[in-house]
């Protein structure tokens, strides 16, 4: 173990504890702790805590009441365990292993154990299938693979000469609770660099197929105290996250930054979401911080609130932009400010509203410490200064450690998102003259209808603001006389039908809150597309507008389709 390391870590890691609360403070005097040439989160942080920590590490809860608690130190012990079988195997330092395993204690086990031997961790979610795997297999060269027992016939037909591990007995498979038996002394440091592989990520493919995004020992162990900052969670909270294992965000919150605090982290299993078992949920274990994406936030504040929210000190939102409505009634309801806060695969925390800070209402707030943020002019390319809108960029020629090496494989994409020096996110932002950001769009989502820019997040806060509109997603729809109009795709609320008059309702809402450039001109009812993370995929969406122009220019069609109204059709509104 290296106690140099860790006592550099550990100084980070307090400073930016002592700063909780004076946010400009934190930004200014923040950087990111030097380890040095050996570094392995899981043995010179993880362990350095957990060896005889008797404290709660980590509590599943399940769906019918049922709990598994495991301390720091038995995590330790179990995640050295995995690490010898693991060995054992064959697995040996920089092999890539896939881990496709649900929300259980063996993910953590399994995720430390990896670390552990210096191999390199695929996360999977469960809810990919046979070709998927294939390409991930593939691609990330996968030298083993754990997963459920009840998955492993995904893998029938996936070929390749790897190591077949799964929880609970499968044919032809080794059981990883034979491990759990081995009797372990203490390990060998694998020796690991900062600069070596940990992390391989397929992303969630929102435009085309999943990049594969590689992570180091230093770019999300190191780089997760940004998310730490922003989560706001101390030593000794209990933290919740609502996320799907798979995907980054279970990496950020579920993982490194609630133990990069020394927390608690809880889990709350459960197969169809119930916003009354989720609150209860969060009152009986008493969480602190609790994050969760809109999503579920808006299914929440449709609930009844009134019973408080408990022991719960921070609120926090990911994953998509939080809509203004959403923030307010939380606060009106809780007393609490939901914060949001912004970042990728590719990255830790950029952006978010750090804890005691004054939150504009839809903003993500500013840069994170630690964090080099830009707004880079879209058409030009150059430097937005002050108050303005463009790219949201991270300024390479600072060295950003809380950023992937890269897609592999891709060097076009590479050579694209690197480009200038500045890794482009491929998010359009505004800064307002105090420095805050507020999300616009995707690069590819701002289109232009009469010559104004849309932002089709703009318009999507308006109508999620109607009862009847549980989600919504805007996309331009081709129109002969202003090129494009702002079309509505709107998954409605439960209790409202997909009639003439909740469209009407709809259009007269938005035509309040909306300037006339910005109005919706389409409405129609449909179920969103997404992807295997949530996602809503607009680029779907887009193309099926192109699609439908096309059948539209037959002659003797009428241009509407499906369950589609348009403002034309109530001459009861106002044109503008």
């Amino acid at each position: 173990m290296s106690s140099t390391a860790t006592t550099a870590y550990r100084a980070a890691r307090d400073q930016l504890l002592s700063l909780q609360g004076d946010p400009d403070r934190a930004r200014e005097e923040f950087s990111y702790p030097d380890v040095g040439p050996v570094w392995n989160w899981a043995v010179d942080w993880f362990d350095a805590f957990a060896r005889g920590n008797d404290r709660p590490g980590l509590i599943v809860v399940e769906e019918d009441g049922s709990e598994q608690t495991l301390t720091f130190d038995q995590i330790a012990q179990r995640s050295d365990q995995v690490a010898a079988f693991l060995t054992a195997q064959g697995v040996t330092r920089g092999d890539s292993v896939i881990v496709m395993l649900g929300n259980q204690v063996e993910l953590w086990d399994t995720m430390l154990g990896i670390m552990k031997v210096g191999a390199v961790i695929m996360p999977t979610t469960t809810a990919v299938g046979p070709a998927d795997l294939r390409d991930r297999i593939e691609r990330g060269q996968a030298a083993a693979v754990v997963a459920n027992a009840a998955d492993t016939a995904k893998f029938a037909d996936v070929p390749g000469d790897y190591l077949r591990v799964s929880v609970r007995e499968a044919d032809g498979w080794t059981d990883l609770h034979s491990a759990y038996g081995l009797e372990v002394g203490v390990l060998e440091h694998p020796g690991t660099g900062p600069d070596d592989r940990l992390l391989l990520y397929f992303t969630s493919g929102t435009t085309s197929r999943p990049k594969l995004v590689e992570h180091t020992q230093a770019s999300y162990p190191i780089g997760h105290l940004s998310t730490m900052a922003w989560l706001g969670v101390r030593p000794g909270d209990v933290h919740l996250n609502i996320s799907s294992p798979g995907w980054a965000k279970h990496a950020w919150s579920c993982f490194f930054a609630p133990w990069i605090a020394e927390a608690t982290i809880l889990v709350y299993n459960y197969a169809r979401f119930d916003a009354g078992a989720l609150l209860k949920v969060l009152r009986s274990y008493r969480v602190t911080t609790f994050c969760a994406p809109p999503t579920v936030w808006r299914m929440l504040i449709n609930a009844d609130l009134s019973g408080g929210p408990g022991a719960v000190r921070e609120v926090i939102g990911a994953g998509e932009p939080l809509n203004p409505e959403v923030i307010s009634q939380v606060q009106r309801q809780w007393g609490l400010t939901l914060r949001d806060g912004y970042g990728q695969t590719e990255t830790t925390a950029q952006v978010g509203n750090m804890p005691g800070e004054a939150v504009k209402l839809g903003s993500m707030g500013k840069p994170l410490p630690g964090m080099p943020c830009v707004l880079l002019d879209v058409e030009t390319g150059t430097l937005v200064e002050g108050a303005g809108e463009g790219e949201l960029c991270l300024d390479l020629s600072a060295s950003p450690v809380a950023l992937m090496t890269g897609y592999q494989g891709d060097d076009a994409r590479n050579a694209e998102a690197m480009a200038d020096g500045f890794y482009h996110t491929g998010d359009v932002a505004s800064r307002d003259a105090h420095g805050t950001i507020t999300y616009v769009g995707r690069t590819d989502d701002v289109f232009k209808a009469s010559d104004y820019k849309i932002s089709p997040f703009e318009l999507e806060s308006v109508l999620i603001e109607h009862e009847a509109v549980a989600e919504a997603a805007v996309v331009p729809a081709p129109d002969e006389v202003r090129l494009a109009v702002p079309k509505a795709y709107i998954a409605l609320s439960p209790g409202h039908e997909p009639t003439r008059e909740t469209a009407f309702s709809i259009f007269k809402h938005c035509r309040a809150q909306l300037a006339p450039w910005q109005r919706v001109r389409r409405i129609e009812f449909y179920e969103l597309p997404k992807t295997i993370s949530g996602k809503i995929r607009r680029v779907e969406l887009r193309t099926r507008e192109q699609e439908l122009a096309t059948e539209a220019s037959t002659p003797g069609t009428t241009g509407h389709v499906g369950q589609e109204f348009r403002d034309s059709d109530f001459p009861e509104l106002r044109q503008g």
